[in-house]
């Protein structure tokens, strides 16, 4: 009995010797190349290449030797099985910073109390998975305490949008997707891109303000990986929905359990770690790229 596979190389451009190398590597894997085919989805500036390959056995897909040849490649590969592949997708779940938006907001916020390079330092480490992010939130809220609540509103409006997010919220919506915000950052910033992009949901940590002050107080709870991975579990369960039909898009460390908690979770132009441990990777193109890889009848 044969087992089927789905390989989906993308990129902004897909050179011809990127995709025969590709097809090589997984003919020296045993695997049977069956079919190859351009997938085009609307309005997403890429390329996509989907090989149809079989093995004679279950195969066990080598995620971090796949992740090695798409970045010497520089594309990406993203290998799931046919079923998988075809598993209709209901729920999209996703990270804010530096997933939907190209910025941390707690950065930006620290840019203008002028405690940015304090803040961004402790940011980097815990994005790498260095802190643990409860310890790391409460030192860098510790860093904004008297920061005016009037500066809040110019920083949303100018907060840079990651590229494709508008197209793909448009696509997602239009096709009757439940599609939340499920952040570390803070729901003032979130509610924002709610109201911009018509997110059915935003879950994310409140900010303390008192007298129109930041009291660089914490909220509780903090809403950490742990929490991120229950928030979709409560989701998906309060609509009905099964681990397969979710997805789940985020680029750092404390967004590893939310991705592991999704039939799909895929890191999002993430960091190495995350990359390594992600179901699959994403790092040439913009977020409406997702569209490659959700069934075009849905």
């Amino acid at each position: 009995m044969s087992h089927a596979y789905c390989a989906f190389l993308m990129a902004p451009l897909l050179p011809a010797s990127a995709i025969h190398t590709a097809q090589v590597w997984f003919e020296q894997q045993g695997l049977v190349l069956q079919r190859k085919e351009s997938i085009e989805r609307a309005g997403v500036e890429g390329e996509c290449i989907r090989f149809d390959i079989s093995a004679k056995s279950e195969w066990e897909v080598p995620r971090k030797k796949v992740l090695t040849l798409a970045t010497e490649l520089g594309i990406d590969i993203v290998v799931m099985s046919e079923n998988e592949a075809r598993q209709a997708r209901k729920l999209v779940c996703f990270d804010m910073d530096s997933t939907l938006i190209q910025a941390e907001v707690i950065d930006e916020l620290a840019r203008d109390w002028g405690v940015y390079d304090e803040v961004a330092g402790i940011t980097a480490r815990a994005m790498q998975g260095e802190f643990d992010f409860q310890q790391s939130f409460r030192l860098r809220m510790g860093k904004l305490k008297g920061l005016p609540e009037s500066t809040l509103a110019s920083i949303a409006e100018r907060l840079p949008l990651m590229p494709g997010v508008e197209h793909l919220l448009q696509v997602l919506n239009e096709r009757g997707y439940r599609t939340a915000i499920i952040s570390g950052g803070f729901t003032y910033f979130a509610e924002y891109l709610q109201q911009r992009l018509h997110f059915s949901e935003v879950h994310a940590n409140t900010l303390s303000i008192e007298d129109g002050k930041v009291t660089g107080e914490v909220n509780l709870p903090i809403l950490d990986a742990d929490r991120k991975a229950l928030i979709l579990k409560e989701i998906a369960e309060r609509e009905g929905f099964s681990p397969g039909e979710c997805v789940a898009v985020g680029d750092g460390a404390n967004d590893l359990k939310m991705l592991g908690q999704a039939g799909l979770g895929i890191a999002f132009h993430a960091k190495p770690l995350v990359r390594e441990e992600a179901r699959a990777a994403i790092s040439t193109l913009g977020l409406d790229a997702l569209l490659f890889l959700l069934p075009s009848s849905e």
